[in-house]
């Protein structure tokens, strides 16, 4: 396991540049319960315990997210938990001895880090200080009276407050940006360079960190109970090259190894409980990816995974999504365990039994989309338990290229996600006249939205690929045509993937072609039958409501850019900031920023709901069509 970051953290505050108030933690965040009791109660006594002990796994891994956001958050996260266990939960005599506005702050921030799982958002990449001032905190911690805690808040003090406008942002170390991926100053150059040189053995990155060692010597450190190279096929070194230098890279195994071997652990207790073959099979890959670090094995549970068709408890694990590296190639740990909601599975069901329908309403040929539509298991779960930095409200895995083109994948809605509400505050941006008709269709468009999203966006398209020697997945003597009419020059080589290429490119990019499918197929009226809306009224509602929910997500989104580094925090927002940007583009008055105050804090949007059918249709099309083909 890696040793402590805390040496490396600067002995005074950083000067700051920016103004800290942008940045502090919410307050008086809305807060929504995401209950499966019901759904819990009503699995077998097995069930029950496969859900136990594979929930006990994923949360094993949380420090391991923790040390992937930012070298400091591990020691935030125990200083918290230390306040917590020394008041035993109970905050009451400390708001009496420091004021309940102080302590109110504190928490907030501390909920705050929790909810993330470290000291910067995981839904936009801008880290958060505490409302409390330094000062206070450090009171507070002295009331507590407590050894640990005093330590903690001693190392930690200067970190939690620093900020300048690079230190706000994770990203680019070589741009002095934060990062947990990479332990040094890593460029970009020899980041690109050591993801190829791995890739050369057929080595995957997700499960990995990088630091230098010396000018050209780099080191991997591989997630893995096992602290010795027992995968069977990494090499013990890789010679490869920086811009024409001669350079070399060694693994380092067992990068939380405690962890780990707590993971291996459960998820061993998990497979006695397992309900199939198919389980069975998954969680023994898992149980060696995780032992040995060997992302093959990882690569094999998910072929196991997706086989495991309509399993009545869901779960999902390892390094999944690799949004918060800034090369797009390393992953955060995150695990899914959820039950099966049966009535909501029966609508998306029926989406899947219509998909290759609706497929080809979508604005290109069969040139770019796969042979054979492959069905996959579509259902709609309640969360019982996802470790990691934040709840998606659906999911769409695995993301092997190979497994998706060739075995399938899987679509899953998050039910009590999606259905989550915290009250019913006004929401910005909507006027007062809407307010009612927004709050009665939000869910259920977004509902529609995540659906389509999820199976006809990220389950459509096919890359073309060279599947070996002079092989190809498409005809290479008479490739299909771009947007220009002529045939296309250019494909995926051995080797290469949509993630190699197009970096941190990649997640936004196509989460704007999953969300344009969703816009584009939302106004499809046999579609909307299927999730319930049989009249021409209501389905012009949702279909109104998903317009306007769509425009405010992508205002919503500018808060997530930092207009100063030029970077966008979180791929679904610049997604949906770029669709709103089309409808905007598009004119006629389809969609409107309306406001009468220079400080825009009457502004609306609005969206021209006899236009949608016309100028939104067309533009979304024209927009999507560019994005599908552009990417295969």
């Amino acid at each position: 396991m890696l040793t402590s970051h805390l040496k490396r953290f600067p002995k005074k505050p950083i000067a700051d540049s920016i103004n800290p108030k942008n940045y502090y933690a919410d307050t008086k965040a809305p807060i929504a319960r995401l209950s499966a009791k019901k759904y819990f109660e009503q699995l077998t006594h097995k069930e029950q315990l496969y859900a136990h002990y594979f929930s006990k796994a994923g949360h094993w891994g949380s420090r391991a997210v923790l040390r992937s956001v930012s070298p400091e958050s591990e020691d935030i996260f125990d200083l918290i938990l230390s306040i917590n266990k020394a008041v035993k939960g109970d905050y009451s005599a400390l708001s009496k001895k420091l004021g309940e506005e102080k302590v109110k702050s504190y928490l907030e921030y501390a909920s705050q880090f929790l909810g993330n799982l470290g000291n910067y958002k995981s839904f936009g990449d801008v880290k958060f200080i505490p409302r409390i001032s330094k000062g206070d905190f450090e009171t507070l911690v002295e009331l507590v009276n407590d050894e640990t805690s005093l330590q903690l808040f001693e190392q930690t003090k200067d970190i939690i407050y620093s900020l300048t406008d690079k230190t706000a942002l994770l990203g680019s170390p070589e741009q002095g940006h934060v990062t947990g991926y990479y332990l040094n100053l890593v460029t970009k150059a020899e980041g690109e360079a050591v993801d190829s040189a791995l890739a050369s053995k057929d080595i995957m990155p997700e499960n990995i960190r990088v630091s230098k060692k010396g000018d050209s010597q780099f080191v991997v450190h591989v997630a893995a109970a096992d602290k010795a190279n027992n995968t069977g096929y990494y090499p013990e070194k890789i010679d490869f090259e920086i811009e024409g230098k001669p350079a070399s890279l060694t693994f380092a195994f067992g990068d939380h190894s405690k962890e780990f071997a707590k993971i291996v652990e459960n998820l061993t207790k998990a497979k006695e409980y397992a309900a199939n073959e198919n389980q069975k099979k998954m969680l023994t890959h898992y149980i060696e990816a995780f032992k040995t670090g060997s992302m093959k094995a990882h690569y094999n549970s998910q072929i196991d995974w997706v086989k495991d068709i309509g399993p009545t408890v869901e779960t999902n694990i390892g390094f999944i999504e690799t949004y918060r590296d800034y090369l797009g190639t390393k992953g955060e740990w995150e695990c899914l365990v959820a039950i099966v909601n049966k009535e909501r599975t029966a609508k998306f069901g029926a989406l899947v039994n219509g998909a290759k329908d609706f497929i080809t309403e979508l604005p290109w040929d069969k040139s770019f989309e796969k042979d054979v539509f492959t069905p996959p298991d579509f259902t709609s779960l309640e969360v019982l338990t996802f470790a990691g930095s934040g709840c998606p409200a659906g999911i769409n895995i695995p993301n092997y290229d190979k497994i998706r083109i060739n075995i399938g994948f899987k679509n899953v809605s998050l039910g009590n996600v999606l259905s989550a509400k915290s009250g019913n505050e006004p929401i910005t941006f909507v006027s007062e006249k809407l307010q009612d008709l927004y709050n009665k269709y939000r869910v259920e468009s977004f509902e529609v939205q995540v659906g389509i999203h999820e199976l006809l966006g990220h389950g459509t398209g096919k890359l073309l690929m060279q599947t070996g020697k002079d092989e190809f997945n498409f005809d290479i003597k008479n490739p299909p045509l771009g947007l220009n009419g002529k045939p296309v020059s250019t494909y995926y080589k051995l080797g290469e993937t949509w993630g190699s290429l197009f970096g941190s490119l990649a997640g936004p990019y196509e989460e704007c072609r999953a969300e344009s499918v969703a816009m584009a197929l939302v106004t499809n009226r046999k579609l909307l039958e299927i999730f319930g809306y049989k009249t021409k009224e209501e389905q012009d509602d949702v279909i109104y409501i998903s317009y306007l929910s769509m425009c405010r997500a992508g205002l919503l989104a500018m808060e997530y850019y930092d207009p100063k580094n030029k970077k966008w925090g979180q791929p679904h927002c610049q997604a949906r900031y770029a669709i709103l940007k089309a409808y905007l583009d598009a004119g006629e008055g389809l969609v409107k920023l309306e406001y009468t105050k220079d400080d825009f804090s009457d502004l609306v949007i609005t969206v021209d709901k006899s236009k949608i059918a016309t100028v939104g249709q067309k533009s979304i099309e024209e927009y999507l069509q560019k994005l599908h083909v552009y990417k295969f």
